[in-house]
């Protein structure tokens, strides 16, 4: 594992990383969805549709949605008209996929997106497997955070784009200080009523603070095998949207 980035894990257990992620979110999913657009206000809808933009201008056939979650990322970029035939979303919490199935049976698209169990840094696919990569709110839960974008550049097609939406750290004032009151001491008190997991929405804050953001990301992209790698700031630096390409 890398040594270069704090590891924050969900709780003090000495279990590793990506096991306690996927218990938290196992914990969390029935609320995931709710909360994620009530803490954001519904921004994060925003924020991924101008990832999703930047993948459709290259019109990828085959997309791969990395730590899907309950799938939201690859069903907007389905309505989004992104241009795939088939999207794969990939996550290791089983009870975030059950939810997003329902909600892939629900609109009828068995047949276009697939959600199934999978880690980030062993790919159940082979090389040059897709069209485009993408991944909304989920390296920072990486346990080895290079491996994870390795692997999404070994599956990917000589010339196609990674598009990674993530959390970063605000740097001007006062968005600076609101972003940290409101995920340090707002985030984690309604977490903890709406959640059945209370340390779910603690880690969130401790994720985002200990994850290399900026700079510091992009130089892990192109360790990776990635070029012409690109930063989009959002929202005054809340979020960002990483670009990179094999």
């Amino acid at each position: 594992m890398s040594t270069s980035v704090k590891e924050v894990k969900p709780y003090s257990e000495a279990e590793e990383k990506k096991e306690q992620v996927a218990r938290m979110f196992n914990n969390i999913s029935g609320s995931y969805d709710f909360l994620n657009h009530f803490f954001s206000l519904g921004i994060d809808i925003l924020w991924r549709k101008k990832a999703i933009r930047i993948l459709r201008k290259e019109s990828p056939k085959t997309l791969l949605d990395v730590a899907t979650g309950t799938g939201d990322f690859a069903l907007e970029a389905l309505r989004m008209n992104v241009g795939a035939t088939k999207i794969i979303g990939v996550d290791i919490s089983e009870g975030m996929l059950e939810v997003g199935r329902k909600k892939v049976i629900a609109k009828g698209l068995e047949n276009i997106l697939e959600l199934k169990l999978g880690d980030s840094e062993n790919l159940p696919f082979e090389k040059e497997t897709f069209d485009g990569c993408m991944v909304a709110f989920g390296v920072r839960n990486f346990q080895d955070l290079d491996k994870g974008l390795t692997e999404m550049n070994r599956v990917l097609k000589p010339g196609s784009l990674c598009v990674v939406l993530e959390f970063s750290q605000p740097t001007v004032f006062p968005v600076k200080q609101l972003f940290k009151f409101y995920f340090k001491y707002i985030m984690p008190t309604i977490g903890r009523l709406v959640s059945k997991d209370r340390r779910a929405y603690e880690y969130l804050p401790e994720s985002v603070e200990a994850f290399p953001s900026g700079m510091k990301f992009i130089s892990r992209m192109e360790k990776a095998g990635y070029r012409e790698c690109q930063i989009i700031s959002l929202s005054g630096g809340i979020a960002s949207i990483y670009i990179g390409r094999k």
